[in-house]
């Protein structure tokens, strides 16, 4: 490996705790951007610079500065959120973004479209809301999703306490967050003491998901570290430990791959959980690639020095072994829509949210819906890694009260009416503002899954729950490598299609054709509904039947 660091590593080391030139930055009112080094630091507070990409061309002919904006994304471990800070987050978005809540596939939200001058008063709000966006983005720990349904066990309780525990214990330490966005002033002129992340932060971004079998709705497997918990008799006894997952990789770089996490072992208790979390960060910290981004996650730094290595060195580091992993097996990834009753009798209301996209849009008016849910107080708000939205514990007497809202602004006609592929897909937010984007996602695929649906009827496959989802780039935001059938984007207009991962989530998928358009997409999916149709097994999934057709 290269000693020579990447640039990023010089600006997290020379940026006095990720503050950099920020406050600087934030006067310049010649230019809605930000300086070029902090474009990178205002990740770990949890921001993105963007622009308007659909404009990008017009600009440029009348010599105009690109028109530059922010997307803030919050920390929500386990995606929760009470009523009262919903109506803050709706309030925000109306007043400094684009209008639009997007719901994200690691269970929080995201505002997009906020010029720089609103990004301190935004800041500013979320936090009278108890709200943050400390770590959302940047080489640290993200956040952290657990298992959405309460209705499925009582454990699910326990199982997000500990994202909260896992959220707040690997959370950087510097105050500069503090200091730029809500004019806290320096208590002490010396450096803080971060023994986590000390100056230099992690090699790249580092994802945790806790899952709760028999539902891998989490998609566990493809975090840098996934916690499977195991229960018995109604109680959690320890939790699987997996590691070395990630999505992302590089269009014609054979070096970079999707990669599902191994299981390594398993701890009998939550303490031994937080502390292998921990360390294997700390593993990481100082074992990661700093000389090329594109091969700094985990997962590259387990394929090189080998399981027997990392674990070895986990062990040491944690000061007690691994025990053995406990059998786990996985049925679905499915959310569960409409009403659902938990187990000590409030109930949850689960709203089909496309690509999470959350706004009001003709007679489906999705953003007032949960804001007049929200005003009665009488539901909390969680977010699901399928980018869709639940109002839980909701008394039985309020029950009515709810159902006549989401009826009343369309929300339950839309949930119920939505195709089962449909509610399956997921899509990232590619154009307009992405700038890693090659091709449309969230804007194009509920316009191809219209004409996929088609086919399906044609074929007499309108149940089949076959999961499809599309990003445009190969960085795999949506989990596309994960799914039966993957779109992929190469260039406007092209998508690499990937087949044969398994509904479980735990086997990847593989390159089936390369760069295809719409048609061609279509014609190839047609042939393959088809033989699905005729020759599949009773119960066989798409993508079992994937593989046993040899198509991939």
């Amino acid at each position: 490996m290269s000693t020579k660091l990447s640039s990023t590593e010089r600006i997290k080391t020379d940026s006095k705790g990720l503050r950099g030139t920020l406050k600087e930055s934030l006067l310049d009112e010649h230019t809605g951007a930000l300086r070029e080094d902090d474009q990178v630091l205002i990740k770990f507070h949890g921001m993105y610079q963007q622009d308007n990409r659909d404009r990008r061309e017009e600009r440029a002919a009348k010599k105009l500065d690109r028109l530059y904006s922010y997307m803030i994304r919050l920390r929500l471990p386990g995606g929760f959120l009470t009523p009262e800070q919903w109506i803050a987050v709706h309030e925000i978005a109306g007043q400094h973004t684009t209008g639009v809540i997007k719901i994200t596939t690691r269970q929080t939200i995201q505002l997009h479209g906020i010029l720089k001058a609103k990004i301190k008063p935004t800041i500013k709000a979320f936090n009278e809301a108890i709200l943050d966006s400390i770590a959302a983005c940047g080489d640290v720990n993200r956040n952290v999703v657990a298992a959405a349904y309460p209705s499925q066990s009582a454990v699910h309780r326990t199982v997000h306490q500990l994202a909260d525990k896992i959220s707040a214990y690997l959370k950087p330490k510097t105050s500069a967050y503090y200091e730029i966005w809500l004019d806290e002033e320096k208590i002490i002129e010396k450096e803080e003491t971060d023994e986590l992340y000390e100056d230099r932060y992690l090699p790249r971004k580092f994802k945790v998901a806790i899952a709760v079998p028999p539902n891998n709705d989490v998609d566990v497997y493809t975090n840098d570290v996934g916690l499977i918990a195991i229960v018995e008799a109604g109680e959690i006894k320890g939790y699987n430990i997996a590691i070395g997952g990630g999505m992302g990789s590089t269009h014609g770089n054979s070096a970079t791959y999707p990669r599902l996490a191994t299981p390594i072992g398993f701890v009998d208790n939550e303490e031994k959980a937080l502390k292998a979390v921990y360390e294997i960060a700390t593993i990481q910290r100082d074992y990661g690639n700093r000389s090329d981004r594109k091969l700094s996650r985990l997962k590259y730094t387990v394929d090189q020095y080998g399981l027997d290595f990392f674990c070895d060195e986990l062990e040491r580091r944690m000061g007690f072994a691994l025990e053995t992993t406990k059998e786990v097996i996985f049925t679905t990834r499915a959310d569960e829509y409409g009403w659902q009753q938990t187990e000590n009798g409030t109930w949850t209301y689960t709203l089909f949210t496309e690509n999470g996209r959350l706004l009001d849009e003709g007679d489906v008016q999705l953003k007032t819906a949960i804001y007049e849910v929200a005003q009665t107080g009488k539901a909390n708000i969680r977010f699901t890694c399928h980018q869709n939205l639940s109002l839980c514990d909701i008394a039985l007497p309020d029950k009515p009260v709810i159902e006549a809202l989401l009826k009343q602004y369309g929300a339950i006609a839309h949930t119920e009416q939505a195709s089962v592929v449909r509610k399956q897909a997921m899509a990232c937010v590619a154009f307009n503002t992405c700038p890693l984007a090659l091709a449309e996602a969230q804007r194009y695929m509920p316009a191809l899954i219209s004409s996929i649906e088609q086919l399906l009827h044609q074929y007499a496959l309108d149940d089949e729950e076959i999961i499809m989802r599309m990003t445009g780039c190969p960085n795999g935001c949506a989990r596309p490598y994960a799914a039966e059938i993957g779109f992929v984007g190469t260039a406007y207009g092209r998508y690499n299609v990937y087949l044969g991962a398994d509904r479980a989530g735990t086997r990847l998928n593989k390159l089936y054709r390369e760069s295809q358009d719409e048609a061609a997409i279509l014609a190839l999916l047609d042939n393959l509904f088809k033989q699905y149709s005729e020759q599949r097994l009773p119960g066989e999934a798409f993508g079992d039947f994937s593989l046993r057709a040899a198509w991939v």
